[in-house]
């Protein structure tokens, strides 16, 4: 399992396995399945499932769940592909949850 040097981390709310650095956070604007969530740039101790087309609020996307590696609790997803030009930005990054994480060391 990975850990970061960085004292502000997300955990997984269900296990508490180390997910996200706070300083990888993009924006805290967007919207999850379960309300509010984070667009990072990068998580660590997950698996990403298959792929699919999902209709967001954005439009038409290409994204995989993501699942804490530890617990395997669904905590996001991953952007793959979007196909609208003005949403391209968010491919290869991610989505959590803020109800599937909690904040350590703060």
């Amino acid at each position: 399992m990975e850990e970061f040097s960085c004292p502000r981390i997300y955990s997984c709310c269900n296990c508490r396995c180390h997910v996200s650095d706070h300083d990888d956070i993009i924006s805290k604007c967007f919207q999850g399945r379960n309300g509010r969530a984070y667009l990072v740039a990068n998580v660590v101790n997950v698996s990403v499932g298959p792929k699919e087309d999902r209709h967001l609020m954005t439009g038409m996307h290409t994204v995989a769940d993501i699942h804490c590696f530890q617990c395997q609790e669904v905590l996001g997803w991953k952007y793959e592909k979007a196909f609208e030009e003005s949403q391209k930005y968010k491919e290869g990054k991610f989505i959590l949850e803020k109800a599937k994480v909690m904040k350590e060391n703060w």
